[in-house]
């Protein structure tokens, strides 16, 4: 056997080193590793010779990488080429964007961590309409009252946690509170930054998807992106051009959709709304029909030699014992660490939700779940900070959010797109998240954890919840990382191998 490390992401200051040090140098190109390990099919040759051979054949590694991956169309050839790209300058509202591409990865500047200054993006949407001024008086009210709130909850949460207060190495905790609840008031034209590393088959679909939405600082983005990425590796990054599946979709079902009576008509909508609007944020809408019968037949299937068809029927017969049985089998050898087993992802459960853009800037990060969302909604009112009303600050806060709302209201008079720049972090939007078990074990292990932020701790607290009631076996051990040993004692009446003091130090 040999491994070979045959490349990893380097810095592009050393890339630009390298080809000023060797002018000659033209093989300093993602397409070549495409290249060789598309030749791996059909060639005899060693992996490392073909990649030798791709290097001093650039041109015909980019014919070949055209031919087999356009022609052919042999598309998973383009992954093995990775961009790395520095974001930076770029609005919350097109971060939301940005961050929709599954199989992309992304860290971003967080709002939580960083304290935020006022700088925000001026849309060119609004500047055509004329409507700068507006928008601009209203961005200086909301950043006015994100300091305001800042100065004001960095001491309440010091004298709320004196314990926490009189740890030094626990004031950035403390600090980074004030600030999670202070942003609620600040726009989603806030400017931020990420890292955005990405394959060349998926950066191409970016780019295609980007090249048909309206917003212009998506376009602007996505020319950047496209320059850059064509300009080391033409030969993987070519259906880029805008489409009408892309640009029309979604505005054709709109109009479809608008044409149906949906009983009761807008006023009975906002009386829903109003009734549920803050006791009923996570609504259980779908769900795998006997979850825990199903679990069981999909480990039974794994376990054994028999049909599925076999298993199901063999794990209805099952007495609930037995089932449960089956179960703490699964879970017995499992740590904080682990993932469930896979046969989790055959049972899913489909949520409806109304979240704050905050709580859907994290949700959104977990990419292996399916979620779409609706426009944000003034409707669905706002999230407030808790916090907020104890530092007697809620009255402002809301005559920020009805300058904010009645600024919406002018800007969408004018505009088809980009009125929503002047949202805040408080404001909802409604969205469907399909999970399977698997992913929701992930998401209770990290968002509903001490250490994450409030907001979509409880959401996806709620989540689990209801998720054991329809299926106590199959989410016997959900929860945060920190609550695992108890549950796991719970469960087996003796505690997990690591023990909570050994948690924390690994962790």
């Amino acid at each position: 056997m040999k491994v070979l490390l045959a490349g990893y992401n380097i810095d592009s200051s050393v890339i630009d080193d390298l080809k000023k040090n060797s002018p000659s140098l033209q093989n300093v190109t993602p397409e070549t590793m495409s290249a060789a390990y598309a030749r791996i099919s059909r060639d005899p040759r060693s992996v490392d010779a073909l990649r030798a051979v791709a290097r001093t054949e650039v041109e015909r590694a980019r014919r070949s990488n055209k031919n087999i991956i356009f022609k052919m169309g042999h598309h998973s050839v383009a992954e093995h080429a990775v961009f790395n790209f520095d974001i930076i300058g770029v609005s919350r509202l097109a971060i939301e964007e940005i961050e929709k591409f599954r199989l992309c990865s992304y860290t971003e500047k967080s709002q939580r961590y960083v304290k935020l200054e006022d700088d925000v993006i001026l849309p060119e949407e609004i500047k055509k309409a004329g409507k700068q001024k507006i928008f601009l008086e209203v961005i200086k009210t909301q950043n006015a009252l994100y300091h305001k709130l800042y100065r004001k909850l960095k001491p309440y949460f010091f004298e709320c946690f004196p314990e926490l207060a009189a740890d030094s190495k626990k004031h950035a905790v403390l600090n980074g509170w004030a600030k999670e609840d202070a942003r609620y008031c600040v726009s989603l034209a806030t400017l931020g930054q990420l890292g955005l590393t990405a394959n060349a088959r998926n950066l191409e679909f970016l780019i295609r998807r980007f090249a048909s939405k309206e917003l212009a600082e998506i376009k602007m983005l996505n020319q950047k992106i496209y320059e850059l990425a064509k300009a080391v590796a033409p030969s993987i990054i070519l259906f880029t051009e805008a489409n009408e599946y892309d640009a029309k979709t979604y505005k054709n079902l709109v109009k479809k959709t608008e044409l149906l009576p949906f009983g009761g008509g807008p006023k009975k909508r906002k009386e829903n709304i109003e009734r549920r609007r803050d006791r009923e944020c996570v609504q259980l809408v779908d769900h795998t029909a006997d979850g825990d019968t199903r679990l069981v037949a999909s480990l039974l299937h794994t376990s054994s030699l028999h049909s599925y068809k076999d298993c199901l029927l063999q794990a209805k017969a099952l007495e609930q014992k037995q089932k449960k049985d089956m179960c703490k089998t699964a879970f017995q050898h499992m740590e904080f660490f682990d993932a469930v087993l896979r046969e989790f992802e055959y049972v899913d459960l489909t949520f409806d939700l109304v979240i704050s853009a905050t709580c859907f800037a994290q949700l959104k990060r977990h990419r292996m779940a399916t979620l779409t969302a609706q426009p944000y909604d003034l409707e669905l009112g706002v999230t407030l900070p808790q916090s907020i009303k104890n530092i007697g600050t809620q009255q402002e806060f809301k005559a920020v959010i009805d300058q904010t709302e009645e600024c919406y209201r002018k800007l969408k008079e004018s505009l088809t797109t980009g009125a929503e720049y002047i949202l805040t972090n408080a404001h909802r939007r409604r969205v469907l998240m399909r999970v399977n078990a698997r992913e929701l074990y992930h998401m209770a292990r990290l968002r509903e954890d001490p250490s994450a932020q409030w907001d979509i701790r409880q959401i996806v607290g709620e989540m689990s919840r209801k998720a054991k009631e329809v299926m106590p076996l199959t989410f016997r051990l959900v929860g945060a990382k920190n609550s695992y040993p108890e549950l796991y004692k719970e469960l087996f009446r003796k505690s997990p191998k690591l023990m909570p003091a050994k948690i924390g130090s690994a962790l």
